[in-house]
């Protein structure tokens, strides 16, 4: 059987990261965490299941600690988790299975279920809402460029259907703290995007952020991918979803 390194970044996660080692820890044959120098008990809590600590600074980039991460595991694959995810029983089992064939695939992608306000979202493009977390140690890495970025795995994937059970907020207050610091984010990103923009380029900027790309967001996510048929919090997602492209620009502007 292959070993297995689970690896995250964490920043004050300590409300988070016991569920979320606990669904791994008959599964890790090592723990790294890099933690961006919580100010609560979060490390106390990762060497309470004897990972490998490594404390550094807190980048806007999370990426850039989650690499960090990836580069000090050791073993032969490597399992790259947020402190707010649980590995679920059926894809503890399927990731057993890899470990213990011989395999020739390089990565693999994972369904996640996206828990908001009181239930997983199946709709509204939220599921099965894949991402490349499992790789073999070397094949895979972080383009560190984007909050929402994928892996970029060397050679062979395949998808896998057992899901990783996501938990990213703990109520609607927690969501719009979380929602204020992807909204800062972007508009930075707005901010070099159009840096070397002409007045007719930067004009139809503002066009697509405040009008275009929120409507056809709230369109695509609540009625072409369903996301009324998860009753109200399909409609609040799709909502500030949608909103978050008008609020970015906006920070923008007041940059």
């Amino acid at each position: 059987m292959k070993k297995l390194s689970v690896v995250l970044a964490t920043y004050n996660e300590e409300k988070n990261l016991a569920n979320c080692l606990d669904s791994v820890t008959d599964l890790a044959d090592e723990i790294v965490v890099v933690d961006g120098t919580s100010v609560d008990k979060t490390v106390d809590i990762a060497k309470k299941y004897n990972a490998k600590v490594i404390i550094t600074t807190n980048p806007q980039i999370f990426h850039i600690n989650k690499q960090k991460a990836i580069d000090n595991a050791t073993s032969d694959w490597i399992l790259q988790l947020d402190a707010d995810e649980k590995v679920s029983h059926d894809l503890n089992s399927r990731i057993r299975e890899i470990l213990e064939s011989d395999t020739d695939i390089n990565g693999f992608w994972i369904p996640r279920k996206n828990y908001f306000l009181g239930k997983f979202l199946m709709k509204g493009g939220q599921y099965p809402d894949y991402t490349l977390r499992l790789y073999r140690r070397g094949k895979g890495r972080l383009p560190q460029k984007d909050v929402h970025e994928q892996a970029e795995v060397e050679g062979r994937v395949e998808y896998i259907k057992e899901p990783l059970l996501h938990y990213p907020y703990e109520d609607f207050a927690s969501y719009l703290k979380k929602w204020d610091k992807y909204t800062d984010i972007i508009s930075v990103q707005i901010k070099k995007e159009l840096e070397k923009k002409n007045t007719l380029e930067k004009t139809v900027s503002l066009i697509n952020y405040i009008l275009l790309k929120p409507i056809y967001w709230f369109l695509l996510a609540y009625i072409r991918h369903k996301g009324f048929m998860d009753s109200w919090q399909g409609f609040v997602f799709a909502f500030y979803s949608s909103l978050r492209f008008p609020v970015s620009y906006i920070k923008y502007l007041k940059k």
